[in-house]
């Protein structure tokens, strides 16, 4: 389980109602099968040794009896499987029935935990036969000699690995004002459990998914739902075996109802959880959960081993996954950043601003927030200065496309050719233009923002920030050239998210002539165009310097939003771009990502204000609280380990 991943598994085998040596058949049957997938986190449904549906039965020894012998022959038959399981059985204890579920793992009973809450409403009379549990928990001596405990307030933790606990809730528990579940979280639990029987009814389905995803979200948990499938009595209800394994509010698998097969796998990652407990400060985890009833007991599987990932992850993590996701997600961040614009300029009373307009995909993007934003205040569009600052490095394609862009958008074009202001200022500080360094390069970037800077001055207006939250994550920005505005509208948007931006603007656009230019500006390589073009087309290509944007953005993700250690997030980016680099293209670049993220912080230090759009922002006000001089050493060790194993 290194890198806190946790196989867990659901699963609802066919079952007979009453029939408990046929359904303890059936749950051995299936652990087997789920040890050997490399499970350590087996669920079963409620009353899965009996089935849901026995009604009074239930006050039947025989039926109570039978139950237990099935637990017992349970234990013994997955003593030697590598995974703790849980199933659900009645329980008589000192007169009263109790619906249970049994946690197993290695041939011993760890605990029984009752439902709190029993239903006694419609179809779901469970409250005829069951009591609900509301005492401290207690010692119970199992039928065939075995001591275990019985109560509603129990914590189960692996012994070599804490951050593998979980807790129980059964059912209608999760269907309460106050959930078990809420308790059990901030007492350690940082997966939730839920054993149910929840009949299917038209529109039940999406209501308890978002039931568990919502749940799952508030506790900052993963939630485990095992739902009652085939073999339960269809006297009156249907189940359908809809389960769930949700993390942190998202399905990470999920059975449709009435699927032919309930059996769901995937790997719940218990570190991303902790880190999101450790950065939610107001998510209220007790300092000594024994204060309030709360008790853990320890089971054994096998850590160390390495967990096989099967789960999916994103390649553009910033980016959402469905088309309908994704434009609902660029219009609300086009708004933030509009409104935001907009809130600033009513502030300072400003009616102008002022854009550099190179033809690439960050100016073009700020020049669309910035349309809406003056649309937004009912503000004349020509008192946006639309300003093209042609240099060396400059082509038609993009000076074209930055012109045409003006324009079309209704603003006002200037342009001021550089070239002769940089080569007297070279001349003036004794460099020869014939040298293309940094100088060459960063000469030009600040000639660039004193002019935009004087222009705003002359309209009485401000410059609008264009840079991206990947080139300031990386520092690909010049010291006091780019890096500097009055308001950077795209400064906590990385550059994966900018293109889908200005793809969404380009298609609900409903001019064919300002599609036509987003779409030809889609096209066009990321260049900051500071070096001469070679036979007319762009000579410097930032991801051939710097590395592949979709990569920097999947670690900037995971450094900043999960708090990630090298190590972790190369394994991820090797299961996840796989077809794509090969690990030491990926090591390359994770590299590259590290020593520029702490070596430019200065840069980010001191940024202008702009609108934070989502989760993650280096904003040094808010977000990226971190030292100028911080020391990569421990990071870099990290990272010599890693290409050590791949010399």
């Amino acid at each position: 389980m290194r890198d806190g991943f946790v196989k867990a598994a659901v699963s609802s085998p066919e079952l007979r109602v009453a029939d408990c040596r046929f359904n303890r058949e059936q749950l051995a049957a299936a652990a087997g099968r789920m040890a050997k997938e490399g499970v350590k986190l087996l669920v079963f449904p409620e009353y899965s040794l009996t089935g849901y549906t026995c009604n009074d039965l239930f006050l039947q020894d025989t039926l109570l009896d039978g139950a237990l012998q099935g637990l017992r022959e349970y234990r013994e038959e997955t003593k030697n499987l590598d995974l703790v399981s849980v199933l659900g059985l009645p329980y008589l204890h000192r007169g009263r029935l109790y619906n249970v579920a049994a946690v197993v793992c290695r041939g011993t009973v760890c605990g029984l935990v009752p439902k709190s809450h029993v239903p006694n409403y419609g179809e779901f009379y469970e409250a005829r036969q069951f009591a609900p549990w509301d005492g401290p928990a207690c010692e119970v001596r199992l039928p065939w000699g075995e001591e275990t405990v019985l109560g509603n307030r129990l914590l189960f933790e692996a012994r070599d690995m804490p951050e593998f606990t979980f807790g129980i809730e059964i059912c209608e528990d999760l269907w309460t004002p106050e959930p078990p579940s809420g308790g059990l979280t901030m007492a350690g639990a940082v997966i939730v459990v839920n054993p149910s029987a929840s009949d299917e009814l038209t529109g039940k389905a999406a209501y308890r998914r978002e039931l568990v995803k919502n749940q799952s979200a508030r506790t900052l948990s993963a939630y485990l739902y095992a739902d009652a499938g085939e073999g339960e009595s269809t006297q009156d209800m249907v189940y359908a075996g809809h389960n769930l394994i949700v993390e942190n509010g998202v399905i990470l698998a999920e059975s449709q109802p009435f699927a032919e097969n309930h059996d769901i796998i995937t790997e719940i990652d218990l570190y991303r959880l902790r880190s999101e407990r450790r950065r939610m400060t107001t998510f209220p985890l007790m300092a000594d959960p024994g204060e309030y009833g709360y008790e853990i007991r320890k089971f054994f599987v096998g850590t160390g081993e390495v967990t096989q990932l099967t789960r999916h992850y994103d390649r553009t993590p910033f980016v959402p996954a469905t088309k309908r996701h994704r434009e609902e997600r660029c219009n609300e961040i086009l708004n933030i950043q509009a409104n935001g614009l907009a809130k600033r300029l009513r502030h300072t009373g400003c009616k102008n601003a002022v854009i550099g307009l190179s033809g690439g995909l960050d100016s073009t993007l700020a020049l669309l927030v910035t349309v809406r934003a003056f649309d937004r205040l009912g503000l004349d569009r020509t008192g946006i200065g639309s300003v093209t600052m042609p240099c060396f490095g400059t082509t038609s394609r993009t000076y074209e496309n930055a012109v045409r862009l003006a324009e079309e958008l209704g603003t006002t074009l200037r342009e001021v050719d550089i070239k002769e202001s940089v080569s007297i200022h070279f001349r003036d500080i004794g460099h020869d233009i014939r040298v293309q360094d940094v100088t060459y390069e960063n000469g030009q970037a600040r000639e660039r923002t004193q002019i935009l800077m004087d222009i705003a001055n002359q309209s009485g207006g401000m410059v609008i920030g264009t840079g991206d939250m990947s080139e300031l994550a990386l520092g690909w920005a010049t010291y006091n050239g780019d890096h500097m505005s009055m308001y950077g509208v795209n400064c906590s948007v990385p550059k994966t998210l900018v293109r889908y931006l200005v793809q969404y603007y380009a298609d609900t656009s409903d001019s064919p002539a300002l599609k036509e230019i987003l779409y030809d500006v889609l096209d066009t390589p990321v260049s900051p165009e500071l070096l001469p073009p070679k036979e007319g087309e762009i000579s410097q290509r930032t991801e051939d310097i710097v590395g592949p944007y979709e990569l920097h953005d999947f670690f900037l993700y995971y450094v900043l939003r999960c708090g990630f250690p090298p190590s972790k997030i190369f394994r991820l980016a090797v299961y996840t771009f796989q077809d794509k680099y090969n690990k030491e293209t990926i090591y390359k670049w994770l590299y590259t990502f590290f020593h520029r993220f702490f070596r430019q912080q200065f840069k980010r230090s001191c940024l202008p204000d702009g609108p934070k759009v989502g989760t993650v922002s280096v904003s040094p006000r808010g977000d990226l609280r971190m030292p100028s001089d911080a020391s990569d050493a421990l990071w870099k060790a990290e990272l010599d380990r890693i290409h050590e194993s791949l010399v």
